[in-house]
């Protein structure tokens, strides 16, 4: 199944809670959160108290993306603020492994996300014990970027290693997609597709059909 995890970074922050209601009456799933600290990324987003605030009023999937230095500090932190899933950089963790079983024992879904200078190989030992993978298709820290198509040959060797292990992972795409390029990324292998200024810039409902159809 294809999921479309539409990006708040991209939207109205005045209109918060009444965009994210249109995502979600317009049939979006999941909503993609991304957490910077202006450290591992150049720019600050937000953390916790705006999670907390917005899971009051939506059922929808948090899938939380932890753009941060030392995530393994802030982990239970952010499963009490409401996250479904916690995915934080390969790069930025020294030992990817124990995140990965921290989050599980909070009783998340855990993912690990990958830089575009950062090869595909390196989440080959990390395959069993995540429920996602993210690739990043830009640089991360900024939203509005291009695709960097070279990124989505990335995406197609990390679905041939979840084929040859038999695996159930999801693989994550964010940074650039657009209804013009999402056939490509779903191609690809990828089957969670982020998008925030494709989503939340003109008419939301109507974006967010045109996503959910190419996804169908």
């Amino acid at each position: 199944m294809n999921i479309l995890s539409p990006s708040i970074l991209a939207a109205d922050f005045k209109r918060l809670g009444e965009q994210i209601k249109e995502v979600e009456d317009a049939g979006a799933s999941y909503l993609h959160i991304d957490v910077m600290d202006g450290v591992f990324v150049p720019s600050i987003s937000f953390g916790m108290p705006v999670i907390s605030s917005i899971r009051s009023g939506t059922d929808l999937f948090f899938d939380v993306h932890l753009m941060i230095q030392n995530p393994q500090w802030y982990l239970k932190e952010f499963a009490d603020a409401g996250a479904d899933l916690i995915n934080f950089h390969l790069e930025a963790a020294e030992n990817p492994a124990a995140v990965i079983r921290t989050v599980k024992s909070l009783g998340k879904k855990a993912g690990i996300t990958i830089k575009p200078a950062t090869p595909a190989e390196a989440v080959r030992p990390y395959l069993k014990m995540v429920d996602m993978v993210l690739v990043m298709t830009v640089e991360p820290g900024f939203g509005g970027q291009a695709i960097l198509p070279e990124c989505l040959d990335k995406v197609r060797a990390i679905r041939a290693m979840v084929e040859e292990q038999r695996l159930k992972t999801a693989i994550q795409v964010d940074g650039g997609i657009r209804i013009d390029n999402v056939g490509q990324a779903l191609d690809a292998g990828a089957n969670v597709i982020v998008s925030g200024s494709a989503v939340f810039r003109g008419n939301i409902t109507a974006n967010v059909t045109e996503f959910l159809k190419k996804l169908s």
